[in-house]
């Protein structure tokens, strides 16, 4: 009776625990399936990334390059002496220079050369390693910026013109090439007989003296430029590179890099449209001196006609300059040349009035008789011939009653084939210089030498004091 008690409380146990057992084995058998698919997709992907090569650089590059273990917002060498940043610089031209806008554009090649161990490498051949664009995000890189600059940009045909090579030993060179158009002081005082001194500077925004020195890398040597650069109106007398700090309130001393160069303008342009065209309009004017003092049309016309076209030099200078407060060296040119223009107008008003007063003295005291005078003016009115008094009693009278005399003529049947401007002309033929000068007035005679000599004097010192 005891034993079969204990077998059948064998069975009950053997019962209740069999089943546990078979849901274990049972769950057991679908985590070793999956266990055994992932090993498997394991290795396939390891055998896609050796076939595939383009998956393994990337993860190579960050591993020799630390990427991933550094702070790279940080500067090298953080919280101990600045970082020194090389600088060099190859000029490929300047495109333009603006007088108008006071500015210059440039394009050169910008390189950066720095050190920072937390890039270094194991190499055995001891080569570096370059790389693109891509690779700036993720690294540190100085902040230089140009100072006074107005528009600059990275050249991006056909791609963003960036270089990055990388020393085993964590050195670092950053290329790339930029055009920018910064202010130039000018001083237009001696314009166009000026010259201009110019300068690029460049200069960290963030860091100042105490986490960064910037410095030229090869001295005077660091600044390049190609033999093919040139200028329509300026010719580049000198490039150099200097150094210096600037200080702000805010933020203390930075280090200052400059770009200088001296351009020289060209005045053979200024020469020929400026300078020759106001030298012709004054000697032009003087031609009116040894206009006969009676030829009030020709005299006057002659000298409106000279004013009229120094005022549009004038007017095309100015809007070709930029519109400073201060005189320039061409203004001061023009400027007396048009006075001289203008005064030789004044002189023949002078002239004229005391031809006038001088006649109507002598009409007055009998010397001069009233038929010339007014023979004389109207003759010269209706002609534009000159009338000597004693040539024109010789040969014809040109009278009030001139009219009368061409009617009888006509009904007599007697006629001329040669007009009165013609026979007087004929008289005249031979004595034409002794009457001018026998009827100028001493203003025209002093005007003649004087007017020359003055404009003479002025271009001498003119010339000497700005060339």
């Amino acid at each position: 009776m005891i034993l079969a008690s204990q077998l059948v409380f064998f069975i009950c146990i053997w019962i209740t625990v069999t089943p546990n057992a078979f849901a274990t084995a049972e769950i057991k058998k679908p985590h070793q399936c999956c266990s055994f698919s992932m090993k498997q997709m394991r290795k396939q992907e390891t055998r896609m990334r050796k076939d595939d090569s383009t998956k393994v650089w990337p993860l190579k590059y960050k591993q020799l390059l630390h990427i991933e273990d550094n702070d790279f917002a940080m500067r090298p060498g953080f919280g101990g002496s600045p970082v020194p940043v090389g600088i060099d610089v190859q000029v490929e031209s300047i495109d333009s220079i603006s007088e108008v806008n006071m500015d210059f554009t440039m394009t050169f090649y910008l390189r950066h050369y720095w050190k920072d161990e937390r890039l270094s490498f194991p190499s055995k051949t001891n080569k570096s390693m370059t790389f693109d664009r891509r690779l700036i995000k993720k690294i540190w890189v100085p902040d230089i910026f140009f100072v006074h600059s107005k528009r600059s940009f990275i050249h991006d045909t056909t791609v963003e013109n960036i270089m990055l090579r990388v020393h085993p030993n964590g050195n670092v060179l950053f290329s790339v090439r930029i055009t920018v158009s910064a202010m130039c002081f000018m001083d237009f005082s001696r314009f166009p007989l000026d010259t201009q001194n110019c300068s690029l500077e460049l200069e960290s925004y963030a860091y100042n003296e105490e986490d960064l020195m910037l410095y030229w890398k090869h001295g005077n040597m660091s600044l390049n430029t190609d033999d093919h650069i040139s200028l329509s109106q300026f010719f580049i007398e000198e490039f150099s590179a200097s150094s210096g700090f600037a200080f702000y309130s805010s933020t203390g001393w930075y280090n200052r890099l400059f770009i200088n160069f001296v351009l020289r303008r060209h005045i053979f342009f200024f020469v020929l449209q400026t300078y020759f065209l106001a030298i012709l309009m004054v000697m032009l004017s003087w031609v009116s001196f040894w206009i006969d003092r009676r030829a009030v049309p020709a005299r006057v016309s002659l000298g409106i006609t000279t004013v009229l076209t120094m005022s549009t030099i004038l007017s095309g200078v100015s809007a070709s300059t930029p519109q400073v407060s201060y005189i320039k060296a061409v203004d001061v040119y023009l400027w007396v040349s048009s006075l001289f223009v203008f005064l030789s107008v004044i002189e023949y008003a002078a002239v004229n009035y005391l031809t006038t007063v001088e006649e109507r003295k002598q009409f007055k005291t009998g010397k001069l008789s009233g038929t010339y005078n007014i023979d004389a003016a109207q003759a010269m009115a209706f002609d534009g011939c000159y009338h000597d008094s004693k040539t024109d009693m010789d040969q014809t009278s040109f009278s009030l009653h001139s009219e009368e005399d061409s009617m009888q003529g006509r009904s007599t049947g007697s006629f001329s084939t040669d007009s009165p401007c013609i026979r007087r002309r004929k008289s005249l033929r031979g004595h034409v210089g002794r009457i001018i000068l026998e009827n100028n007035h001493v203003i025209d005679t002093y005007s003649r030498i004087l007017f020359p000599i003055v404009y003479i004097t002025f271009n001498l010192f003119y010339w000497s004091i700005y060339v």
